[in-house]
């Protein structure tokens, strides 16, 4: 039996991948494909058992308490997801315990690796900073993307207790030095002509070592997003990150 998908955001960059994705996927009916104006009751009518979200910071919360309260699986792709929309979140979950959520702060497997191999490599290293570089229309800096590593870095540092990163800087300019999260500084940059790319960068005495990741075109989120959909409903409860969906 096919799974049966609704997204919410479809005519957005992301939505029109997924509806492509999903429509091309044997094992997957896509039985709504909702945006701006369209009526949230289409969830429960359209019968969908899980439903993507790729809409906008303002608004996803209110559209995941409406899928979990109505017992429909959620994979949520916006981000702006800090500890306290996450809470909420896991308190929807609770009322409702038969539901499961993925949220990826990315669903690029090789962005994921990313993330995990600098995580590791920082334990190693005395210094890391993050470069995330993105097209303009991006609603959120930093991306969820560079700080979901950043906290993953500050963890993996903190377990190997690492002393602090050294930085002299007694004057800059507000913002100069970037936006810590955790331990680790952030810099974003918005340039026309990028889709979604990152680089961690970590130094120590007599070395540097940078891990990079890029997306080049929206398809390459695909293979995450369909193996998040094909897995949300044997997860109850919240799942957060896609390397959890992923042998590593």
């Amino acid at each position: 039996m096919r799974i049966k998908v609704a997204i919410l955001g479809a005519k957005g960059r992301m939505g029109t991948e997924s509806v492509k994705a999903i429509s091309a996927a044997d094992d997957l009916e896509l039985v709504a494909s909702l945006d701006l104006g369209d009526s949230l009751d289409l969830l429960k009518s359209s019968g969908a058992k899980v439903v993507l979200d790729f809409t906008h910071p303002d608004s996803v919360m209110k559209n995941l308490e409406y899928a979990i309260n109505s017992g429909i699986n959620v994979v949520v792709g916006t981000t702006g997801f800090d500890s306290k929309r996450i809470e909420e979140v896991k308190a929807l979950l609770a009322k409702n315990p038969q539901v499961g959520a993925i949220i990826a702060p990315n669903f690029g497997l090789g962005a994921v690796l990313m993330m995990q191999f600098a995580a590791k490599a920082a334990t190693y290293f005395e210094s890391v900073e993050i470069i995330e570089l993105h097209h303009p229309e991006k609603a959120d800096a930093p991306s969820g993307t560079a700080t979901r590593t950043a906290e993953l870095i500050s963890d993996a540092r903190a377990k190997a207790k690492k002393s602090a990163m050294p930085d002299k800087t007694s004057s800059a300019l507000a913002g100069a030095r970037g936006a810590k999260v955790g331990d680790v500084p952030i810099h974003s940059l918005r340039l026309r002509g990028l889709v979604a790319h990152q680089e961690v960068l970590l130094g120590d005495q007599g070395e540097t070592l940078s891990i990079r990741h890029d997306s080049i075109d929206r398809s390459g989120f695909m293979p995450g997003v369909l193996l998040a959909i094909r897995s949300v409903s044997t997860r109850p409860g919240l799942t957060f990150g896609l390397e959890n969906l992923m042998d590593i």
